[in-house]
């Protein structure tokens, strides 16, 4: 009977909700602010952890109804005790969480700059360029800017930006305020407008009951002239115009949106970690899910690419808007068997975050216009308004992907036709002991760049070498390494080539 009353109570709390959310403000229960809260917690490592054995399993395809995707009480530990960095969407939002803990409200981007690169956990992508160029003095926003980072349009903060969300509760326009002290670090443009979108929807979650509306409403903070506004106004539509079959519309967000222009890892490859199309499929599963927990996740899911982050983004914004107490119990199976357990590379356990978060949303509900009782809050709810315009890769075209396959230690040389160009490779030790080469980078025979290149993986530089904004025409490109030595071997795989126009193919 006390169970039934509870649930009971928050059903009604939330109805209210519901039913105010167009009026200036909205109260509610802290029971059910801090329900919230969890849920959003719990649902997104609830996600990552049913999309974790399919991530980047199918790249540029999804997942065919017939094969079944498991769940069951053991996986959530499994992931825990065998494969940690599975929940690096989790333990990167916590390095931030954990800032605001100890500098406060108003920390500055550097703080969280500093405690993101310093921290020991591997990256990838715009946050291993990111922590690169923090190391290496380039600080926000210049380390997420496409020019020092050619990973700035892909997924990494639309992975992290959760908790921009969680703390700024129906507050859109705040939480875009520290998606841009923070998302900045590692991404610029659609990039970084997939960290803005995202947490729009969290702190819309808290307000509406209405998927359709969350989605939509929280899209008011992109600039409609970008990208990614088109590419998630495209998928709402799609929605609406085939409302029965998200494979519909997957394949025309495919279609048309499927070309990465921007990761040296995914222009000409099927491999497709840009944060539009990874956006869409979490849109997939929240429009096409209808609310219903088990088909949310599974559709975003077998959407594809980043198969784990986006089940995560999905299951954390609809866990917010049911509560942790309406989230199915099937779905919450193992989860008490980790809640106390300390993330990996940090010192938090879902338990600390559920309750760290919901004090820092007390803070930033009460410096925002609301007010704090001993029982309730009452959110001032902000219209949203479009965050700045960015584009990044601006007049920049993928023309040719082609192979170097070369191995150096002192110099190598080669050319190409265009304005820029990006290649992908490594330096790897030789021996036991991790080295550093320092690289100049010579353009048409003026000295560019001075690059320190570490074997050691968890600060390297990725991608080692690119370019930009280069006149239109044919240069050369020569690498030499300044303190050779048989210790470490740079390997340089393929090179991207940028012109001003796109490619004309003859066939």
């Amino acid at each position: 009977m006390k169970i039934l009353f509870r649930s009971l109570l928050l059903l009604f709390n939330v109805t209210f909700i519901i039913s105010s959310v167009h009026a200036k403000t909205v109260t509610m229960s802290k029971e059910v602010l801090q329900d919230k809260i969890k849920g959003g917690w719990a649902g997104q490592v609830i996600g990552c952890s049913f999309g974790g054995p399919t991530e980047f399993r199918y790249q540029s395809t999804f997942i065919q109804d017939y094969q079944p995707l498991e769940w069951n009480e053991k996986i959530i530990k499994w992931w825990y005790d065998n494969v940690p960095g599975l929940y690096d969407d989790v333990y990167m939002d916590l390095t931030f969480v954990q800032v605001f803990a100890e500098k406060g409200i108003d920390a500055p981007a550097s703080e969280f700059a500093y405690a993101f690169a310093k921290a020991e956990y591997k990256l990838w992508h715009a946050n291993i360029a990111a922590r690169y160029n923090i190391l290496n003095g380039i600080m926000p926003p210049q380390s997420g800017h496409w020019l020092h980072n050619p990973h700035s349009d892909d997924i990494d903060f639309q992975i992290e930006a959760d908790f921009s969300g969680l703390m700024s509760p129906g507050m859109v326009n705040t939480s875009a305020e520290i998606s841009d002290r923070i998302g900045h670090i590692m991404n610029y443009g659609d990039g970084w407008y997939g960290g803005v979108y995202v947490g729009a929807m969290y702190a819309l979650a808290f307000v509406s009951d209405d998927v359709n509306y969350i989605v939509s409403e929280a899209l008011k903070v992109i600039p409609k002239e970008s990208r990614f506004y088109q590419c998630m106004t495209d998928v709402i539509n799609w929605h609406k115009e085939y409302p029965e079959d998200w494979k519909i519309a997957w394949f025309k967000t495919q279609q048309k949106w499927g070309e990465d222009i921007g990761c040296p890892y995914g222009v000409f490859t099927t491999f497709n970690i840009d944060a539009k199309i990874n956006a869409a499929w979490i849109l997939l599963g929240l429009l096409y899910g209808e609310s219903d927990y088990a088909k949310t996740l599974s559709i975003s899911t077998r959407a594809g690419d980043d198969s784990d982050c986006n089940p995560a983004s999905a299951g954390g914004i609809l866990g917010t808007m049911l509560g942790y107490s309406r989230i199915p119990d099937f779905w919450k199976q193992g989860l008490d068997k980790v809640e106390d357990i300390d993330f990996k590379y940090t010192t938090m356990s879902l338990n600390d975050t559920y309750d760290m978060s919901y004090r820092q949303a007390l803070q930033v509900i009460e410096r925002n216009g609301g007010r704090v009782d001993d029982k309730e809050v009452t959110i001032s709810v902000q219209q949203p308004r479009a965050v700045k315009l960015e584009v990044g890769f601006e007049g920049h075209y993928p023309v040719k992907r082609t192979g170097l396959d070369t191995k150096f230690s002192t110099e190598t040389s080669f050319e190409f036709e265009g304005i820029g160009f990006v290649t992908t490779g490594s330096i790897q030790k030789l021996g036991d002991e991790d080295e550093t080469y320092n690289v100049e980078m010579f353009i048409d025979g003026q000295l560019v760049e001075t690059s320190k290149l570490p074997t050691n993986y968890t600060i390297r530089k990725d991608p080692l070498f690119w370019r930009y904004q280069l006149p239109i025409g044919k240069h050369a490109v020569r690498l030499k390494v300044l303190n050779p030595s048989h210790k470490a071997v740079i390997q340089l795989d393929d090179i991207v080539i940028y012109s001003n126009k796109p490619a004309n193919p003859k066939f």
